[in-house]
């Protein structure tokens, strides 16, 4: 074998600190996400508040540190009102987003305390689209304010006697997009997210506040937009947003393969953006990411809200965007993880969109099982394992030519190392449809010990996992390689993600 890749690594050249932000989830009311997924109080599995005991044990074994709720368009039309106090008095209300009817037995308390149960930390997002800093304000200080007010009083009515203590908050959700309730152009909308994040600091100043970015990068307003709203909220603000949802179209492997490289572009052109703004202004300031929406998601097997109609009363949520994820799908969102860690000093939080059921890496049953799909392998082994500081490698690989990307290159790694626990984990992608790739590991100074090897590869199908077969599609073990010379040679498989980990010999 003979290495035509050459990855070096030194514990001097680094990105930045892991954020552990970074291994997010979004739980949002739509499809099955929430009642049929965490939520099924008739589910063998179910606790006294009707969450599913199985998907709870699944996400934390995903690894999920922070949760986005509750939207996502839903929150762009979300009364967060409707979801508290008695369940039986709740309204049933209609849901315009994903025309679904929304019962509210699942609300600010019941996700919250999901939350802390988990021990993953709540993002929450409040409603700028048909409503504004007043709500905002109200829904904030019944979730923080400890006691003595009307709003905190009514939550320890309600069950809940210390407050809530969410930090993080979402200024809306994709206000740039037409399809969203109450839509808003940047100057309309970087007016409003200013208000309420003077609002809202005027009530906990310790919070953080995400300002919607643009829906995705092939916006026409791409960038024109965060201009203007940072404009309006850039010393009011923590973080921007980014979404980004990628498909194979058309066959064309090739350009799927390369998505990250996509994500990368995107990354930094919203860095440069924003730092071009915060120089403006003079400010000292450097905002932070939130990519707080991104997956793979085939938005071309989508009917759309519009095709839609609203289901009868009483009826069963129905099953929205419940994709079936293959080996391919797999080393993708592997790749894009990869990319937020290579981003890790600019990217602080990232959420993939959905936790379960709706394009996501669990699937449940009625009253049935849950399962793992194929891309949750490869989040919760990068959670798991990308600790302490991302390196920053230096990578020579060939160059693969693509339709949709342009020339990217063939193989995308980052490395972190835990001085701690003295281990190194390196994550590799070959993104070539066909061609098995030999690379050589240059690994930092120091004794190494491969201690385990894993992956997984595309075999050119759609075999995905399921009820009845749910291991069908995991991330598999693989041979030691042997550290010779302080690297290690190895032979990447077409398509395919991988993971080496290595201690520290003290």
């Amino acid at each position: 074998m003979t290495p035509i890749a050459d990855v070096v690594l030194d514990s001097s050249f680094r990105v930045g600190p892991v954020p552990r932000r970074l291994f997010g989830s979004f739980v949002e009311h739509m499809g099955r996400c929430v009642y049929g997924g965490i939520h099924e109080p008739e589910h063998p599995t179910a606790d006294e508040d009707g969450f599913r005991g199985d998907v709870l044990e699944l996400t934390r074994e995903l690894g999920a540190t922070v949760i986005r709720y509750p939207g996502g368009n839903f929150v762009s039309g979300y009364r967060w009102e409707d979801g508290v106090g008695p369940r039986n008095e709740r309204p049933v209300r209609l849901e315009r987003a994903w025309k679904a009817l929304e019962t509210n037995q699942v609300g600010t308390d019941e996700f919250l305390g999901w939350a802390r149960r988990l021990g993953a930390e709540p993002m929450m997002a409040v409603n700028l689209g048909t409503r504004g800093m007043q709500e905002a304000c109200e829904l904030l200080e019944y979730c923080n304010f400890p006691s003595g007010t009307a709003l905190s009083d009514l939550r320890i009515k309600n069950g809940t006697r210390e407050p809530h203590d969410v930090r993080l908050w979402c200024l809306g959700n994709e206000m740039d997009g037409p399809w969203q309730m109450g839509h808003k152009s940047a100057a309309e909308y970087g007016r409003l997210a200013a208000e309420t994040a003077r609002g809202m600091r005027r009530l906990d100043p310790d919070i953080e506040l995400v300002a919607c970015g643009s829906s995705h990068s092939r916006m026409a307003t791409f960038g024109a937009w965060e201009a203007e709203v940072l404009e309006h909220t850039y010393e009011l603000v923590d973080h921007v947003s980014l979404h980004a949802y990628y498909q194979e179209h058309d066959g064309d492997t090739a350009s799927f393969l390369a998505s990250a490289a996509d994500m990368d572009r995107q990354i930094e052109a919203v860095v440069a953006t924003a730092d071009a703004v915060g120089a403006r202004l003079r400010s000292r300031k450097k905002l932070t990411l939130s990519f707080d929406e991104w997956n793979v998601w085939y938005q071309s097997r989508f009917v759309g809200e519009n095709a839609m109609a609203f289901p009868e009363a009483g009826s069963t949520p129905r099953p929205l965007i419940e994709d079936n994820y293959s080996a391919l799908d797999a080393v993708v969102v592997g790749d894009l993880m990869l990319s937020l860690l290579r981003h890790a000093d600019r990217v602080a939080i990232a959420c993939q969109a959905q936790l379960v059921n709706v394009i996501a890496p669990i699937r449940t049953e009625p009253g049935g099982p849950a399962w793992r799909q194929s891309i949750f392998d490869p989040f919760a082994l990068t959670a798991r394992h990308a600790r302490g500081q991302v390196l920053r490698a230096a990578v020579t690989a060939p160059v693969l030519s693509t339709k949709r990307h342009d020339d990217v290159d063939q193989l995308a790694v980052s490395a972190t190392l835990d001085e701690e626990s003295g281990e190194l984990a390196v994550f590799m992608v070959n993104r070539s449809p066909q061609e098995v790739l030999p690379a050589r590991v240059r690994l930092p100074r120091g004794s190494w010990r491969p201690v385990a090897h894993e992956g997984i590869a595309s075999d050119g199908t759609t075999r995905a996992n399921s009820a009845g077969e749910p291991d069908a599609v995991r991330v598999g073990g693989r041979p030691l390689p042997t550290v010779a010379d302080g690297s290690v040679e190895l032979e990447l498989p077409a398509a395919s993600w991988t993971v080496l980990r290595f201690a520290a010999e003290r």
